[in-house]
């Protein structure tokens, strides 16, 4: 009798991860070298973020053989300009951890069960209010936007050349004595409760589903605890985590950068989600 075949469960970040602004590409090749791209997001009719056409190649058969969440810190309405190949996932993270998506429309219960563990933490408009006070107390014309996202959480856009040196490091020790995070990435701060995770919402998917094991992706500071929380995950060599040096022992920390580690991270997952499926397909009861 043949075994029962385990599902994988795959959580991926989105931004700097999987898809790839034109500026984030990171391309060192020749013009006539570089790999063809594919658009998976327009924004204001304008083409906005891509991945190789090898990587959704590659994405397409591996979310057909797995349980694959977006996992991401963009809100509901960001993440769905998103077109990525394959077929739309069951499942998807949004806002940290703030929504749990099904078939594409959030969980009211898993949104209540978030706004409880936030009790705990200093209140969204203070944290906005010191963002803003401190923002301004800054040298040079940095700030570009000041955002709210989800009603969860706060973010600016800056000017990364005329960002105070040290203004990141203060905010975050600012942020930590009340329960908040602070992630830097790419031309966005972000100030985020500390008990809005995306491993939380990521085991609650794993626990419906019943898929094991886990494997993740990521590359900024909030993608750690989901990073620790898998089986195995990737970090590409550019972002947040890979500036710092972070890693643990089951983290692939790759050398590529830009979209040639989106492309080689979705090729190992499928490299190990189909090496365990055949496996798991072959393993006869005793």
């Amino acid at each position: 009798m043949t075994a029962a075949v385990a599902t994988p469960l795959i959580a991926s970040d989105l931004d700097r991860t999987l898809i790839y602004s034109a500026g984030a590409l990171g391309l060192t090749v020749p013009d006539a070298e570089a790999p063809r791209l594919l658009c998976v997001e327009v924004y204001e009719r304008r083409p906005l973020s891509y991945m190789t056409e090898t990587a959704a190649r590659l994405l397409t058969g591996l979310a057909r053989q797995s349980v694959f969440v977006p996992t991401t810190t963009r809100t509901r309405e960001q993440y769905q300009r998103v077109r990525l190949p394959g077929p739309p996932p069951r499942y998807a993270v949004c806002a940290n951890g703030g929504h749990l998506l099904v078939d594409g429309r959030p969980d009211p219960d898993w949104h209540a069960r978030v706004r409880r563990r936030l009790a705990g933490c200093a209140p969204l408009a203070e944290v906005r209010e010191h963002l803003h006070r401190a923002a301004g107390a800054g040298t040079g014309d940095w700030v570009l936007k000041e955002r709210v996202a989800d009603d969860l959480f706060a973010y600016l856009v800056v000017d990364r050349d005329r960002l105070p040196g040290a203004w990141v490091k203060e905010l975050a020790a600012w942020a930590g004595e009340r329960g908040w995070t602070v992630s830097l990435q790419g031309r966005k701060i972000y100030a985020v409760p500390g008990p809005l995770t995306k491993s939380a919402a990521v085991a609650e998917i794993a626990r419906r589903t019943g898929a094991t094991p886990t494997y993740a992706a990521g590359d900024s500071l909030l993608d750690a605890d989901l990073l620790l929380a898998a089986d195995h995950g990737w970090r590409p060599g550019h972002g947040e985590l890979a500036d710092t040096g972070w890693s643990a022992g089951h983290i692939t920390a790759l050398a590529e950068r830009g979209v040639a580690a989106g492309e080689r991270i979705v090729r190992e997952m499928h490299q190990v989600t189909t090496a365990a499926g055949r496996q798991e397909a072959t393993r006869g009861d005793p």
